[in-house]
């Protein structure tokens, strides 16, 4: 799956965005209210933290990606 729904931890906005395959994505700036949305501890981009769906190399591998 390349779509993933981010919903932001402060106002709970949601949005679908599509993820990279060959890019992690560290941040992502919540449209409602304008939150640097930061990958949590141990997580490797926006997608693994705030999606519905874990980004590409994780959904492929089960494992961690982009060196973390």
């Amino acid at each position: 799956m390349l779509e993933s729904t981010l919903t932001c931890p402060e106002c709970g906005h949601q949005s679908v965005e599509v993820m990279p395959t060959n890019a992690c994505v560290f941040f992502h700036e919540c449209a409602a209210c304008g939150a640097l949305l930061k990958p949590k501890a141990g997580d490797c981009c926006v997608f693994c933290s705030y999606g519905s769906v874990p980004c590409p190399p994780i959904q492929q591998q089960g494992s961690s990606c982009c060196g973390h």
